[in-house]
């Protein structure tokens, strides 16, 4: 699987739609996420949108956007039928290769925290709630 990475006003209406329908099925359908997804960020420039794919659509995808010059990561959603084989990882390495040197900050699930702090990222204050799921925050210091 070749790995796609698209800046936010490059996107096409077929890859946002695309996007939109991986996430919704993740966080609207399987976790029923209690806020809308659609938050003003996939569009801009300063967003970058990475994902994997097969012939059925979008496997694995994350976003990572800048911030008030702070590096974030989010959005990451795979696939029920495509866990397990490592494509998040795929993702989030391609996030380090390509801005490692930067701070890095996320809101992990809560239950993702270890899986986060395999790639670096440390815990960075107290637990919080966001669409009705407990997060962690968590950095990556500058490399």
């Amino acid at each position: 699987m070749n790995l796609i990475e698209r800046a936010g006003d490059a996107l096409t209406a077929r890859e946002v739609y695309d996007i939109w329908r991986i996430r919704d099925a993740v966080f609207a359908v399987e976790q029923q996420c209690d806020e809308p997804d659609v938050d003003g960020i996939d569009l801009l420039p300063t967003c970058s949108h990475l994902w994997l794919a097969d012939e059925q659509g979008i496997t694995s995808y994350l976003r990572t956007f800048t911030d008030s010059g702070v590096r974030k990561v989010g959005r990451v959603a795979t696939r029920v039928d495509a866990r397990g084989h490592g494509q998040s990882s795929r993702l989030v390495r391609a996030v380090l290769e390509r801005w490692g040197h930067e701070e890095i900050r996320l809101g992990a699930q809560a239950y993702l925290h270890h899986w986060y702090a395999g790639f670096g990222f440390v815990r960075d204050g107290a637990n919080y709630q966001e669409a009705g799921i407990e997060h962690v925050p968590m950095i990556r210091p500058a490399s």
